[in-house]
């Protein structure tokens, strides 16, 4: 099995991602909160042959309690795009170690967001990208 790490950086990554997340929500019967109704979970794909769609697993890793949560990172400087995310219908969906945001924007200037704010926030964003992808590398052994 196959499994994506989607990485959303900026306004236009974030609010893509969030549309996105929206989205495979949708496609895959999982409800905001992360959760599968009992009557969508494990379906099969062919009758005849039994075999079960968990298609969405290449997206979502499962918790102990049976919710679904997307392999995903969100990283702005600017808090107020992912604060949307946080207030918004899908804030169940995600962990909060996955919305990373800083407190100030760049305001459109390149040398201020990357050596001077974006700085501030590299070290959180680079540990969270590493804690998820070796727990996806975990699950091969």
């Amino acid at each position: 099995m196959r499994e994506c790490l989607s990485i959303h950086i900026g306004q236009a990554g974030v609010q893509m991602g969030n549309a996105c997340w929206e989205l495979y929500c949708l496609e895959h019967g999982i409800q905001p909160d992360g959760t599968i109704p009992s009557n969508k979970a494990a379906k099969p794909i062919e009758p005849e042959t039994e075999q079960v769609d968990s298609s969405f697993e290449t997206f979502f890793c499962e918790t102990a309690s049976g919710k679904h949560v997307p392999r995903a990172v969100f990283i702005d400087l600017e808090p107020t795009v992912i604060d949307e995310i946080r207030i918004g219908n899908y804030r169940a969906l995600f962990h909060p170690e996955q919305l990373i945001s800083g407190k100030e924007d760049a305001a459109n200037n390149y040398a201020r967001g990357h050596y001077t704010i974006g700085k501030e926030i590299i070290d959180t964003v680079l540990g969270r990208v590493r804690k998820m992808a070796s727990r996806q590398i975990l699950t091969f052994f």
